[in-house]
Formats: C-alpha cells, structure tokens, sequence
C-alpha cells in the first residue's frame, strides 16, 4: 500500500491560510473641545452626535498588509460645537496562504472586526478626558459596509442608479 499524501509535494495554494497580528496602532488622533469654557458654565441639553466610520487597506511589504479604521464623531449643541475627534486606529497583518479572492474581504472585514474593541475603549477614554461622558460604541457590521463599498464601486447606468 502506498500513502498518496506527501507533505514535501503541498503546494502553496492547498495550504491553510495564516494571519498574525503584527502589531496595531495610533496612527492619527485628534480632539477638539472648541467650547469648554460654555460647557462649565451650563450643562449641555440635547448634543447632536455624527459619527462616520471607514476602513482603508494597503500591502506594506510582501505578506504584510495594513488596515486602518477611519472614525471621526462631530458633537454640537444648539450652544455650538461640543467636540470634534477624529482617530485613525490601524493594524498591521501577516498573512500567508490567504486565496487573492479572500484577500479584500478579510482586511475590511475581519481585520477591522478584530482592531474594533481596541478602538471602541480608546473612544470612551478619549471623551471621557475631555470632559464628556464615555463615548460608547454599539459594534459595527463591518460586513456591512464592504458590501456597500462593493456596491458603491459598481459603474452607475445612464439614470444614475447603480448597476
């Protein structure tokens, strides 16, 4: 009987993908309390709060891909602006053996799933300094968002709805 299995002849494409996490990171931070001196005097009723989310990638070096999550949270009141905070969190990955057709899908989905509760307790922490309470964050479908992005770079028709 022969074994038909032989280590030695796996190809690259028949092994099992590998992710580590190189390292994760601050790579931008900025927070603006253009108002605190009105902020002491009374306390704020009612702040309005816009929070936008992205998530960027790009190959850094052969196996190393970066995936940065891009948040910015505007807080106003009808006194004016309360703050502004704009992070960029990102994660470096070494990945092996990952089919091209996975490639995308992992670094704005799954990267940025495992870098979101690191990004979630910088938030809380960053607010909560500058003297408001906790910003904190409901998870995010990032799932969601690549399938809009995905829907988003399809071309357009000639009424100007997506294809």
């Amino acid at each position: 009987m022969t074994d038909k299995t032989n280590p030695s002849t796996e190809t690259a494409a028949q092994a099992e993908p590998s992710i580590r996490v190189a390292g994760q990171y601050i790579k931008d931070l900025s927070f603006e309390n253009p108002n605190v001196g009105k902020m002491l005097e009374a306390p704020v009723e009612n702040p309005q709060l816009q929070v936008e989310v992205n998530v960027n990638t790009r190959q850094a070096a052969t196996g190393m891909y970066e995936s940065v999550i891009h948040f910015t949270a505007n807080a106003t009141s009808n006194g004016g602006p309360l703050y502004k905070l704009e992070l960029e969190y990102g994660g470096m990955f070494k990945i092996e053996h990952m089919p091209p057709q996975a490639m995308e899908p992992f670094l704005l989905i799954n990267a940025p799933s495992l870098l979101f509760p690191f990004v979630r307790r910088l938030l809380a922490d960053i607010t909560r300094e500058g003297g408001f309470p906790p910003l904190l964050l409901d998870p995010i479908d990032f799932a969601s968002l690549y399938m809009k992005r995905k829907q988003g770079a399809q071309p357009a028709n000639g009424n100007g709805a997506v294809a």
